[in-house]
């Protein structure tokens, strides 16, 4: 099946049509309108910064407008890199890819006295606008006009990768992107959401900085009127792809993504903390992080329940594994709660599920490990492949099982696995997503040229031994109940395990099928069929089309709504998968 694959879904934003701009000129005469309001003979602009956005091109793009008499830049009051690689190290660890969640707030690394020097170069100025830019410009000026700059994570990585921007404040120049992006994820992301979170509601004015010289401005007024509509209605994040060493050919096929080198191992299409949204205001979109509809439209986008157990954090995460036409993932098995909390500082960990949306022939799953194996044979054959020379015997170890399209495996944390060959996975999740513990990566490197991080005495932590074939098979392996059913319509429960906190439903249906909200955040993909439409029974949204693979998301405060076939969908049978937060 040929999915007609939107990359570019965007919500339209109604009513601050006006409040939107585009380019640095009409920004800058915005921003030039907006201090002239203050009436002030010396005003100060304040542009607060996320980590990784290019300051420089900001500086540059207004100064023909703003024309400031003094530009300050705010990090000259922060620590010195070694300063602040000193108070983070224990948090970083040795290891490539994992670290402990950070504790720290933004204004722990500026210096008292520096900001109170930059503070007295702003009094002694001439009159005239002044600019005070950076990761930390708030912590040096209220500000009469306050501006946050913006960008999603995503973009950050891209900027890692072309070698633009390595991590804030470091002494090391670090060229390992799995060390770069630790430290991002453990450390600046984590404070600078922490400030983003206590200043957003406060500013005057939305910066979008993720494209190269094509900046976007809202009002303050203009971004949480589209935060509240977002969340009174279904919308999709904005997609992304990225090759992997064991990547497929079906993504590159049917969502028709441009070649690149190397083939394409994963689509994001259903996580908040990395993906963007596309809000349209009239003619001018703007690209923000899709974790602030989280942050600031928690219990709305959540739901109350869910909120109450997670707080602003979105638990559930969509994506694609793409192994048709490429290879098996590595070996891998997740931690178990205590292990995370404990190792890293995470509060829940990554149970899982693999939904096959299409298989090749042949495809497998390894899952589960086989009767009667000695741990410490296992984990002695692990270590030596791990070393290099010897090539592990995974069959000997794990179950393999045929995979096929619609089968559903389970996999709670601890229980060892990988998609084989031959299967386009839908991956269905938990949110703590980097916590995979590689046990064999079949003897490949990485596409950097070396060998891919294998965590063999983390894993052997976690793993739950008595996870073997009759368990595996009989709790874990397309577990399908019918839980009703109607004309044109039928409900099935796929799981996940009931160690898993997370539900999943998948209909099939020919007719209008209504789901109500049970207080929780749904994330949907289709599964079958080319088209589909979201309606609200009381005309509260508007309908609202799907097409094949989709991941969408229905807020909590949506609380019923249909989904029917559509277009050339109609008088098929197709499907739909669910997931929500179990009660």
């Amino acid at each position: 099946m040929k999915a007609a694959y939107n990359k570019a879904p965007s919500v339209t934003i109604r009513g601050y049509e006006h409040e939107a701009w585009s380019g640095y000129e009409a920004i800058g005469y915005t921003l030039s309108a907006a201090v002239a309001r203050k009436g002030k003979e010396k005003a100060v602009v304040v542009i607060e910064c996320y980590p990784g956005v290019r300051q420089q091109e900001i500086l540059d793009g207004l100064s023909d407008v703003l024309r400031p008499s003094l530009v300050v830049q705010s990090e000259d009051a922060a620590l010195d890199p070694s300063e602040v690689d000193a108070k983070v190290e224990r948090y970083m660890t040795d290891d490539r890819v994992f670290g402990y969640m950070t504790p720290f707030t933004i204004a722990e690394f500026y210096d008292a006295q520096r900001i109170a020097a930059l503070q007295e170069q702003i009094k002694s100025a001439d009159n005239g606008i002044i600019i005070v830019i950076g990761f930390g410009a708030s912590l040096i000026a209220k500000g009469d006009v306050l501006v946050y700059a913006d960008m999603a994570r995503w973009e950050i990585q891209l900027r890692y990768r072309s070698k633009e921007y390595a991590n804030w404040r470091t002494a090391h120049k670090e060229e390992d992107i799995l060390r770069l992006y630790k430290r991002g994820f453990f450390f600046e992301w984590r404070m600078a959401d922490r400030l983003k979170r206590s200043l957003l509601e406060g500013i005057d004015y939305y910066l979008d900085t993720n494209t190269k010289d094509e900046p976007k401005l809202l009002t303050k007024q203009a971004l949480f009127a589209g935060l509240a509509q977002a969340v009174s209605q279904p919308f999709r994040l904005v997609p992304y792809f990225d090759p992997g060493v064991w990547g497929g050919t079906w993504l590159e096929a049917n969502i028709e993504l441009p070649k690149r080198a190397h083939p394409y191992a994963w689509g994001f299409d259903g996580v908040p903390e990395e993906n963007s949204l596309y809000f349209n205001y009239d003619t001018i979109r703007v690209e923000l992080p899709s974790i602030n509809v989280v942050f600031f439209e928690s219990i709305k986008l959540l739901g109350e329940k869910v909120y109450s157990r997670f707080g602003a954090e979105f638990p559930i995460r969509f994506d694609f594994l793409d192994t048709i036409g490429g290879q098996n993932l590595s070996l891998q098995v997740h931690p178990t709660t205590d292990y995370i909390r404990e190792q890293f500082g995470m509060p829940y960990t990554q149970d899982e599920s693999y939904y096959i949306l299409e298989a090749s022939p042949g495809a497998e799953v390894y899952l589960g490990l086989k009767d009667n194996i000695e741990p410490e044979a296992m984990l002695a054959d692990l270590r030596q492949a791990q070393e290099g020379g010897f090539t592990f015997p995974a069959e000997q170890y794990v179950n393999v099982y045929p995979a096929a399209k619609h089968d559903h495996f389970l996999i709670p944390a601890g229980t060892v696995h990988c998609s084989g060959s031959g299967c386009m996975v839908l991956e269905i999740s938990a949110t703590p997503y980097i916590f995979t513990f590689k046990l064999w990566d079949w003897d490949r490197l990485g596409l950097d040229g070396k060998p891919r991080p294998v965590h063999v005495e983390h894993g052997s932590k976690v793993i739950q031994w008595d996870r073997t074939t009759d368990w595996t098979t009989n709790s874990c392996v397309s577990p399908i109940e019918t839980i009703a059913e109607g004309e044109g319509w039928k409900e099935e429960r796929t799981g996940l395990h009931e160690l898993e906190f997370i539900e999943t439903r998948r209909h099939w249906f020919s007719a209008p099928v209504l789901h109500e909200s049970n207080g929780s955040v749904h994330m949907l993909n289709l599964i079958e069929g080319e088209e589909a439409v979201v309606e609200s029974p009381d005309g509260a949204f508007e309908p609202f089309m799907i097409r094949y693979a989709e991941t969408f998301i229905v807020p909590a405060s949506v609380t019923s709504y249909t989904i029917r076939p559509s277009g050339p969908s109609i008088g098929s049978t197709i499907g739909t998968i669910k997931a929500y937060v179990r009660a």
